[in-house]
């Protein structure tokens, strides 16, 4: 090694270079953390059937909107938002603080109540919302049977789920928060009809979708007849579970294209599973990848062009 190409660890230069460095590795690891689904899971199941119970409360309060949109939560600053819902005294919104781990309900004329996130039963979870509501002059029922889960508990009688770790409900938060950036960033290059980016709670996943306006074949179901009644392309984010082992980003084409599972390019970690008709892109190969956000827009994009080009999308005039 020639004597230039040594850095002297002790000068002021190379301090701040290794700060700098240091600086944006921690910032890259906060935004894209582990969340291995061994480790969370048990606070997944007891999440999921949480923000069920505020879900269906926007369910019930608002007017129905094509594809369910009226009942997805959102992604904010702090955690996850029903955004403004009306009553009869203004709006009332409904929020998961997973900074400051609480529920919190805040209406426009003023009132705000909120509860501690903590390991609690589902159906004691029930019961604070409600009572919470009730406080501020929110009047309203729900049905308490979960939605897209096998053996389901009524909500209202659930002991069963009861855990929650501060520390992977901040995780899973953060990842959705970089996520919803990026889908963002993906849903602007499109000017067809598109989704919100949102979050199910039914699924509990995390998701944009595009349409082409094209009605699809119908199909049976209160839920996925609604959801699929056009041609769609979708996006999305869910923490795993069954054969997929971890969280992974994933894409599909409803109706899907002949030739679909074999047409895109996809990242280093990307695969086509027939049995779910999907492709994924385990998060772990992203979030330690030199750019998460490129490789997630990699497989947006080509997984969409491909089932578009399959389809036959009019893309010019769909697309920027």
């Amino acid at each position: 090694m020639r004597s230039g190409d040594a850095r002297d660890p002790t000068s002021p230069q190379e301090i701040f270079r290794l700060s700098v460095h240091n600086q944006k590795i921690m910032a890259e690891h906060h935004d894209w953390p582990e969340l291995p689904l061994q480790a969370w899971e048990d606070t997944f199941r007891t999440l999921h059937m949480w923000t069920q119970i505020v879900g269906k409360v926007r369910l019930e309060s608002t007017p129905k909107q094509n594809h369910w949109w009226n009942v997805a939560l959102y992604v904010n600053a702090r955690g996850l938002t029903t955004s403004p819902i009306p009553f009869e005294r203004g709006a009332f919104e409904i929020q998961f603080d997973f900074l400051r781990h609480r529920l919190q309900v805040t209406t426009s004329a003023g009132d705000e109540r909120a509860f501690p996130l903590a390991a609690k039963s589902v159906a004691t979870f029930y019961r604070e919302t409600f009572e919470m509501l009730r406080e501020v002059g929110v009047d309203v029922r729900i049905n308490p049977k979960p939605q897209e889960i096998p053996d389901p508990i009524a909500l209202n009688a659930d002991e069963t789920h009861a855990s929650y770790d501060p520390e992977y409900a901040s995780r899973f938060w953060r990842i959705l928060l970089s996520t919803d950036r990026v889908f963002k960033e993906f849903r602007a290059g499109f000017i067809g009809k598109s989704s919100p980016v949102h979050f199910f709670w039914g699924s509990f996943d995390f998701c944009v979708t595009r349409f082409n306006g094209k009605l699809a074949p119908a199909r049976k179901g209160v839920i996925t007849s609604e959801a699929y009644s056009h041609e769609c392309s979708s996006l999305g984010w869910w923490p795993g579970g069954g054969d997929v082992k971890g969280p992974a980003f994933y894409a599909y084409m409803a109706p899907e294209p002949s030739g679909y599972g074999t047409a895109a390019k996809l990242p280093a970690g990307g695969t086509y599973l027939e049995a779910m008709h999907e492709f994924l892109l385990m998060y772990d190969d992203v979030r330690t990848a030199k750019s998460p956000r490129a490789e997630i827009l990699e497989f947006a994009q080509n997984t969409y062009a491909a089932g578009a080009d399959l389809a036959g999308w009019d893309r010019a005039a769909l697309e920027r």
